[in-house]
């Protein structure tokens, strides 16, 4: 406390001798108070949502889904809270952060404006879509993998009256599909071995799928288990422990494929959105029997998806060697089983 007021009268002199302030670093942007939150709500009356969930882990599934209500609008990969640079990189600036405490300044009420200019962009940017399609709830969708709990902070000093939505995946799934993307859209961030492993995969994918070779190798295995522990463990426990059963849900990939309807309409009712609507399920199947991104990684690398079934539930158990079950067993086991996945089988 004694550190930071002194930071603060250094600047303050500074200012006021030089009309200036170096770069340096701003103390932590306040989260956005009760009363700001009522007044933006007189602004931007939609209500907000946010889909959190590992890479691979059906967000963009569910964002297809989600948006079939009429009454919900939901894009994707705005990153506000989920990504560096954040949503608080607008305002992470000792000389941003001087002009919005600045005590002429008033415009700020006395106290750090950061929180409800950061709110406002982004209600901005959410609501001039929503407003479009006429749906009075809308959403975001980015994948927390990078941030894990901290994205979950970060959204509620904002939005601490918006809705968390986290999607769960089968962790060994999660990494098979997160692997087989980066041999088709990501090959910039493949080492000599993966190139290695890729290229062998398209000459004869056959001892790949029988789990006879590795997709991985052994650090991709364990970095693959480790992220998703990290990520599941951290999102759920923050995302209860600061928003609670009103405000959270989390669901399981595996559920929208199995029960689809079921998952959904839960989902619908937890944003507030009548799930009676005539034809809504009907929609909902259409919507399921489509899948584009596996139509544009055929496009794009028919020669490694060739031999896969994109989206599917359980393809770990065809690709995983002894060795994967090994190691993603001795990390994950404990955190699959707390969510209802299937125990290994040797």
């Amino acid at each position: 406390m004694i550190s930071k007021i002194t930071n603060r009268l250094k600047r303050t002199v500074q200012v006021f001798f030089t009309g200036q302030i170096h770069a340096g670093k701003r103390d932590e942007i306040p989260p956005i108070i009760p009363e700001e939150v009522t007044e933006f709500k007189e602004f931007f009356p939609r209500d907000k949502f946010f889909i959190y969930g590992h890479a691979r882990s059906g967000t963009t599934l569910l964002t297809r889904l989600i948006r079939l209500h009429p009454d919900v609008h939901c894009n994707y990969q705005g990153h506000f809270f989920t990504r560096q640079p954040t949503l608080e990189a607008l305002a992470d600036s000792p000389m941003i952060e001087a002009w919005l405490t600045r005590r002429s300044n008033r415009w700020n009420r006395g106290r750090d404006l950061s929180p409800v200019i950061l709110r406002a962009a982004v209600e901005y940017v959410m609501e001039r879509e929503a407003r479009q399609e006429g749906a009075r709830i809308v959403g975001d969708k980015s994948p927390n993998a990078l941030l894990n709990g901290e994205s979950v902070r970060r959204m509620r000093k904002i939005f601490p009256d918006g809705k968390l939505i986290f999607i769960v995946r089968d962790g060994r799934d999660a990494a098979v599909s997160h692997r087989f993307q980066a041999f088709i859209d990501a090959t910039q961030h493949l080492n000599r071995r993966d190139w290695a492993i890729r290229a062998d995969f398209v000459r004869d994918s056959a001892p790949y799928m029988r789990g006879e070779r590795s997709i991985f190798t052994e650090k991709a295995i364990r970095r693959a288990a480790e992220s998703w522990v990290q990520n599941v463990t951290e999102t759920d426990r923050m995302g209860k422990q600061l928003f609670g059963e009103q405000q959270y849900m989390a669901v399981r990939y595996e559920d929208l494929l199995e029960t689809p309807w079921e998952a959904m309409s839960r989902l619908w009712n937890f944003l507030g959105a009548d799930t009676r609507l005539p034809e809504l399920n009907d929609i909902l199947s259409a919507e399921l029997n489509q899948n584009p991104d596996a139509k544009w990684q055929q496009q794009k690398a028919s020669e490694i998806v060739e031999p896969l079934q994109k989206g599917k539930s359980g393809s770990w158990r065809e690709l995983f060697t002894t060795r994967d079950k090994r190691i993603f067993k001795e990390i994950a086991g404990a955190v699959l089983a707390e969510w209802g996945y299937p125990a290994f089988t040797e």
